[in-house]
């Protein structure tokens, strides 16, 4: 039996939690698209769509040509 695949809020949840628990910080660069795709074993379009969800909460910002980085500044 196959596991079932993650949906995009699945992993958005995964890494909002990860925020939370702060394993990425404020300010801290996310992993690519790609990444993720990789990471969570999913489409880079289900990727792509967990990210536009957190952005779409003010979680993450996108900075174009540079990457996706966790809402804030890093304290210190």
């Amino acid at each position: 039996m196959s596991p079932i695949p993650l949906s995009y809020t699945d992993i958005a949840g995964d890494i909002a939690e990860r925020i939370e628990t702060g394993e990425y910080g404020p300010g801290a660069k996310l992993p690519s698209y790609s990444q993720l795709a990789d990471l969570y074993s999913v489409s880079f379009s289900t990727a792509a769509r967990a990210i536009a969800l957190l952005r779409d909460r003010g979680i993450v910002v996108g900075a174009p040509g540079r990457g996706v980085f966790v809402a804030g500044r890093p304290h210190g």
